[in-house]
């Protein structure tokens, strides 16, 4: 698919992650998929790596039943004719069990196979997510 093709996917995921809609983001994904935010920390319980869609589900479980939101302002975009998309996130985040604030720009890479996601990778400031988590 086109680089334009991608980056309309992702627009799309985005928006669907604005509204809650998980199923939509599901749908986008691939068979197997290779997802993780934070792939070798524990620190939030949405860090590790998922391989179907039901994980990639719990995922979006696990950061529903820990954060709420408070901003979601996708900066910049930049895709290639390869399949990749990378995005930078303004994110702002209140953790619900401590009620501390977490504000960052996040990182994101897409990357498709047959227009759909076939990897996923986010990063964050682990230390300041971890500070907010521990209260």
């Amino acid at each position: 698919m086109s680089a334009e093709a991608n980056l309309a996917a992702v627009r799309k995921i985005y928006e669907a992650f604005g509204q809650g809609d998980v199923e939509t983001i599901l749908g986008m994904l691939a068979d197997e998929v290779d997802w993780a935010a934070e792939a070798s920390g524990d620190a939030a319980p949405w860090y590790g790596r998922r391989t179907n869609r039901d994980q990639v589900a719990a995922f979006f479980a696990e950061i529903g039943g820990a954060l709420e939101v408070q901003e979601f302002t996708p900066k910049s975009f930049a895709a290639n004719d390869d399949g990749e998309v990378m995005a930078v996130i303004g994110f702002k985040v209140t953790v619900q069990a401590t009620g501390r604030e977490a504000e960052m720009e996040i990182h994101h890479y897409w990357r498709f196979e047959d227009g759909k996601v076939v990897r996923y990778r986010g990063t964050e400031d682990t230390a300041q997510m971890k500070e907010a988590l521990a209260g």
